[in-house]
């Protein structure tokens, strides 16, 4: 069972992406005015599709774990987020796997910081 399976009871959507392309959120996509009059989604508010998602950031970083083949399923380890920091929580079997995923969700678009005061080596 992947990342995003097990944390959020969801297969990968056929166009998820680690970094998407917000979406507009317009109300009226034609209008002339309409690429400087758009309202922006936060980037820790960008779903797997460029959509509004409240756990945006924190399924995309689900969805980066699942892309590495380095960090299989940690079932004893969780994502989620506050604003726009990511906050892993659980065990990890090694601080070598903890600072892997350390990295990768530095690397995900909109993550500030990454909190794993919750987090313990086990």
């Amino acid at each position: 069972m992947g990342w995003l399976q097990r944390l959020f009871g969801m297969e990968k959507p056929q166009n998820a992406e680690v970094n998407p392309t917000p979406q507009s959120i317009a109300a009226d996509s034609s209008s002339s005015v309409a690429s400087t009059d758009t309202q922006s989604i936060p980037p820790e508010r960008l779903g797997l599709s460029g959509e509004y998602d409240q756990s945006g950031l924190a399924k995309r970083v689900a969805l980066a774990f699942d892309q590495d083949p380095q960090l299989d399923d940690v079932d004893t380890l969780w994502v989620a987020q506050t604003g726009s920091t990511v906050v892993l929580k659980g065990k990890v079997p090694s601080q070598e796997i903890l600072n892997k995923m350390i990295s990768v969700a530095n690397s995900v678009n909109g993550a500030t910081d990454v909190d794993t005061n919750q987090a313990t080596i086990g």
